[in-house]
């Protein structure tokens, strides 16, 4: 009679166990679909915004090429000027690329270790 409690009471606890582990891989999986939705969205709103910005900069920079260039009395002047600035924030950029990943990682994490 002990014994069928106890046969009773380990196929309950197998029953209760498989049951944790199916609700457990479920969680799992929400959650990496959470986390990848997050990233997915994050990197086509950033893509969308930097393809507008880079539209908006051509424009921009072509203005103020012709604009100096007519200032200078010379075509190339102003194109040899603006040229010169995108090399120097091009430099200025790679000198601090190691500053500018830590709040790039700094913003995905917290998309991974936030509470569900």
């Amino acid at each position: 009679m002990a014994f069928d409690e106890f046969k009773e009471d380990l196929m309950g606890a197998q029953a209760e166990m498989r049951s944790y582990v199916e609700t457990s891989d479920e969680y799992v999986r929400l959650r990496i679909f959470k986390i990848l939705m997050l990233f997915v969205t994050s990197i086509t709103q950033s893509l969308l915004i930097g393809i507008g910005s880079v539209f908006a900069l051509l424009f921009l920079s072509f203005a103020a090429c012709l604009a100096i260039s007519e200032s200078l009395d010379s075509y190339y002047g102003g194109f040899i000027i603006i040229g010169t600035f995108y090399v120097l924030v091009g430099i200025m950029l790679y000198i601090f690329r190691k500053k500018l990943n830590a709040p790039i990682l700094r913003k995905f994490s917290n998309y991974y270790f936030e509470q569900p």
